[in-house]
């Protein structure tokens, strides 16, 4: 295993002095050293991953470094389009180290979402045109292929990946989480909302723990999870499957469950639904201000007024709620008419037992289009 410190002090060896990404759980450790040893200036996590490369280049063009951008494999479809159309050699020839966590590696057992972004992901690279190694998690051998990518990076003036597998890295706690006072856990906000959900009521779950405890709590009220759609992969891009299924079916309610990095992620998902107006559509957003199913990193959840850009996006109604109480008043309210925006303030952390969905991405598919059609 490498120690985060040593690739740390490694990149600023090699005058990498900039970092910008997405938390993923394989980096999550070297994330969570990144986060106590640099300033603020020094280390950005924005709300995407094209966000990160955009960040490198303007890093690259004002100081004339070499950042490093990381992402969780997932997050290359993100990436690729400023990958290709600004950094690449052919257009302004922008180098920039990838450190990018290589989750559903063949051979190596994952969840389904990340399987076929695991076979592809080398190929990807290939096909834009990014030379690419493995990280080891031997210093020596680490220590010349991060010398090579340098070197290549220089000759080419472009992009470099490096594959980051499981367990590459060793522990390492973040201690310098920003100040979370909240006293409702998101589970605890999650199932006031369930169990105030109608029976033609539609769930759209987006990725990680909201899906997981969304499954959970359904398999333990024994309701079933026909009328729930578990968006385990695609993050940021719940609310627009929900925006959809409102739209084409008008007699039901739909309610949307985010968390704050997804919401952020996709933004413009508000102008959207906002244009729209589904009067059918509550869009929850679970706010803990973390990326806390990757290891705790911040978002700028608590630091962006999510009420105030859903009403100037066009939703009817936003408000945010810090107890049981308020949330269920809200939803009331909800039913009134939408879209509205439910902002639940909760604290960080899941149980350690949290269990995940037993049925596969096309069976929810199947059950929940059974109930629709």
């Amino acid at each position: 295993m490498l120690a985060p410190s040593f690739l740390f002090e490694l990149l600023k060896e090699h005058g990498t002095t900039f970092f910008a990404g997405v938390p993923d759980s394989l980096l999550k450790d070297f994330c969570a050293y990144l986060t106590d040893h640099t300033t603020p200036v020094e280390h950005i996590i924005p709300a995407n991953e094209g966000s990160a490369v955009a960040l490198a280049a303007g890093h690259h063009l004002a100081t004339g470094g070499i950042p490093l951008v990381y992402m969780q494999n997932s997050g290359l479809g993100n990436a690729l389009n400023p990958l290709l159309s600004l950094a690449d050699p052919e257009v302004y020839a922008i180098p920039m180290l990838l450190l990018i966590g290589w989750r559903g590696e063949p051979g190596v057992k994952d969840e389904p979402q990340h399987v076929k972004q695991g076979k592809v992901t080398p190929a990807l690279l290939e096909a834009a045109g990014i030379p690419y190694a493995v990280l080891s998690g031997e210093e020596a051998a680490a220590r010349d292929q991060v010398r090579l990518a340098y070197e290549g990076m220089k000759a080419v003036q472009g992009p470099y990946a490096l594959l980051v597998r499981k367990d590459t890295f060793s522990a390492h706690t973040l201690r310098s989480a920003p100040a979370n006072t909240c006293l409702l856990s998101r589970e605890e906000a999650l199932k006031a909302v369930a169990a105030l959900a109608e029976p033609r009521d539609i769930v759209v779950a987006t990725t990680g723990m909201i899906s997981r405890e969304l499954h959970e709590d359904r398999t333990a009220s024994g309701l079933g999870h026909a009328r729930d759609f578990l968006t385990v992969g695609s993050m940021g891009h719940a609310s627009q499957i929900a925006l959809a299924i409102a739209l084409h079916t008008p007699g039901r309610r739909i309610f949307c469950f985010d968390g704050d990095g997804a919401a952020l992620m996709h933004l413009g998902g508000f102008a959207t639904i906002g244009a729209q107006r589904p009067s059918n559509l509550v869009h929850i957003v679970f706010n803990n201000g973390a990326h806390d199913s990757v290891g705790g990193q911040p978002t700028a959840g608590f630091t962006v007024a999510l009420t105030g850009i859903a009403l100037s996006c066009g939703y009817v109604s936003a408000c945010m709620v810090d107890s049981v109480e308020a949330l269920a008043s809200a939803v009331v309210q909800a039913r009134s008419g939408g879209p509205c925006l439910i902002e639940v303030r909760v604290r960080r952390g899941a149980r350690k037992d949290l269990g995940r969905p037993t049925s596969s991405p096309v069976e929810n598919k199947a059950a929940l289009m059974r109930e629709l059609l």
